[in-house]
């Protein structure tokens, strides 16, 4: 590729090339939760008691926060398809072994390495800020996040739809080919980008706690989304619990079909990144942490088992997806508009952080829910959402 092709390819970020990008952020990041549905059937089918069961998802999420930390970081150093690419074949090659596992150990450990290779999406997002102008950029990482959620909204039902007609290794097979074939496209399509900084890898991993304490806007916007993601992960983990309770009487094919509805929460994604672009980040903040609050709200205040209480679930599931979706992108638009060179660390400690986050909302969400019932879940789901607004009512001009 000639120097005028890159820099063309840079400030004019093709449609199809955005398309791409989005698609490969949603096939990847379902990975993380296409057993989520699935844990019972599969701790079953390869011997794992059900005090045990709970390490089939738990795995694949401590691979993906060491992901976050310790692969991510390096898109500021190693050439990035490259990075991308042999994080994808790797997730593939675990995707197959967990489809052929009969037992316990070689699943498990696949799940981990599940959770490491999949942090490729976590490479794209940022590799998609380099190619946009400015003037673009948060349009184009709305965009691609678009696809990243839509992938985290409709992996749970496409996973239950699958696994109950072809049974639970089918969806390890579909995902290791779409994995795989996923590799050799990028490797084909996306150009070369070779970061400037010459810091070895340990120095590399030794700033980041550096860039954690001197970058109020990384703290500030990882804080907000650590308490979206906590009430979404919360409302996720239990909400299907509710459904199928005696109150709704909900087979898994409608529980399924349920998590669709979230799916049109995700259009908010770029038009979070529209309003970032026009220096509206701040109110679009405010109202992206209201609405999850709303979203929380609204079964509380109308509790029924008919299909008027099923209504109110689906538009507060709707209204709880484009709350986070929006505060997502609008946290990310403000971190890729700093300095190029640590684009990456910023985004893996974003990400670390409010994965984070989420992993004590399905925690506290199981527990509260087991304990209290659904009104506790509720009242929970509220507090973290709350906390956010009130940290955001200090926010000072200079985090715009």
């Amino acid at each position: 590729m000639t120097a005028l092709r890159k820099q063309t390819i840079e400030k004019n970020i093709p449609t199809w090339l955005t398309i791409l990008l989005a698609a490969a952020c949603g096939i990847i990041v379902a990975n993380l939760y296409y057993a989520q549905p699935l844990v019972g059937v599969i701790s079953s089918s390869i011997g794992l008691s059900a005090n045990s069961s709970g390490f089939i998802v738990t795995l694949t999420q401590i691979g993906y926060v060491i992901g976050l930390l310790f692969i991510v970081p390096m898109g500021d150093i190693v050439e990035n398809r490259r990075l991308i690419v042999v994080s994808l074949l790797l997730t593939a090659v675990a995707l197959a072994i967990t489809a052929l596992s009969k037992q316990a150990v070689p699943f498990l450990a696949a799940s981990f390495v599940i959770g490491l290779g999949s942090v490729a999406a976590q490479v794209l997002v940022p590799f998609a800020s380099y190619l946009a102008s400015e003037s673009s950029r948060g349009r184009v990482v709305g965009n691609v996040m678009s696809g990243l959620l839509l992938g985290i909204m409709l992996s749970r039902p496409l996973s239950s739809l699958v696994a109950d007609f072809f049974g639970w290794h089918a969806v390890f097979v579909v995902s290791a080919t779409a994995v795989f074939v996923l590799a050799i496209v990028l490797s084909k399509v996306l150009p070369t980008r070779r970061p400037s900084s010459d810091t070895s890898y340990a120095a590399l991993l030794g700033s980041m706690w550096h860039l954690l304490r001197t970058t109020p806007i990384l703290r500030r916007r990882a804080a907000y989304h650590a308490c979206v993601f906590a009430t979404f992960s919360l409302f996720w983990t239990t909400a299907p619990l509710l459904l199928s309770s005696p109150l709704f009487h909900f087979s898994q094919k409608a529980i399924a079909l349920f998590a669709l509805a979230g799916v049109a929460g995700a259009i908010a994604a770029p038009v979070a990144g529209r309003l970032a672009d026009r220096g509206w980040t701040k109110p679009a903040t405010g109202i992206a942490l209201a609405t999850v609050v709303i979203s929380m709200l609204l079964p509380l205040m109308i509790r029924t088992g008919s299909s008027i209480g099923v209504a109110v679930l689906v538009v507060s599931a709707i209204l709880l997806d484009a709350g986070v979706s929006a505060n997502l992108v609008l946290g990310q638009r403000a971190l890729f508009s700093l300095s190029p060179e640590i684009r990456s660390r910023l985004n893996g400690l974003f990400m670390a952080i409010f994965f984070f986050g989420g992993a004590i909302g399905s925690a506290i969400g199981g527990w509260i829910y087991a304990t209290g019932g659904w009104s506790a879940a509720l009242w929970i789901g509220i507090a973290f959402p709350i906390i956010a607004l009130l940290y955001f009512g200090t926010e000072k001009k200079q985090f715009l």
